[in-house]
């Protein structure tokens, strides 16, 4: 008998999921690493079940400004992906990509926030790609879209497309070094799979 719900997962599958999580990190990072033209390394993902709630809580706050980028997974996985950047990762980003300093979301011209839509492209298709090469699912993106809002607003939309599924989420904490600075600027990818999709997918892996 398959989950019916993402709070249902044990810790067999928070291993499972956190293992994909490292492979499309990394996949991510190659990727991106031959985007900007530097050096990108990243830590093992943190993997946690979070209700949206906490999620909010977790980044800022409802109340901080953030870049939320988001894409539809189709095919044998359907569900939403949702990445957060806080202003530390666009501050970086238009560093190390434009040799500029970040002042505040305000003032991203249409070049940056293009290449922020480019960033969230490749890295979910770094995701789903590893994802596919371990289970032999065929997925797919849509384009993503862009928006610069509050964390609680950007969180509203998935909130209230996937309420039936419960009230809870995979949240995956990235740690990125990008260039030579030493310091560590987060990204975070929420994943929240239709739960048949999400199913067959531990199915694939033989976990059920």
């Amino acid at each position: 008998m398959g989950l019916s719900n993402i709070e249902e997962l044990d810790a067999m599958h928070i291993d499972v999921l956190r293992e994909l999580g490292n492979i499309g990190s990394g996949n991510a990072a190659s990727s991106l690493a031959s985007f900007m033209g530097k050096e990108i390394n990243i830590d093992v993902p943190n993997v946690r079940i979070l209700d949206f709630n906490e999620v909010a809580d977790y980044i800022g706050g409802p109340e901080k400004i953030v870049m939320g980028l988001l894409v539809d997974t189709i095919e044998d996985l359907k569900g939403m992906i949702l990445y957060i950047f806080d202003d530390d990762f666009v501050k970086s980003v238009v560093k190390v990509f434009f040799d500029k300093d970040f002042e505040s979301f305000s003032e991203l011209s249409e070049m940056e926030i293009s290449a922020f839509n480019e960033i969230g492209n490749i890295m979910a298709s770094s995701y789903v790609n590893a994802i596919g090469s371990m289970t032999g699912m065929k997925i797919d993106i849509s384009t993503p879209s862009i928006a610069v809002d509050m964390a609680g607003a950007i969180l509203s939309y998935p909130t209230a497309k996937f309420a039936e599924i419960g009230n809870k989420v995979l949240f995956i904490d990235d740690s990125f070094g990008i260039g030579s600075t030493l310091e560590r600027v987060k990204s975070n990818m929420i994943l929240v799979p239709e739960m048949d999709s999400l199913n067959n997918l531990f199915t694939r892996l033989g976990v059920m």
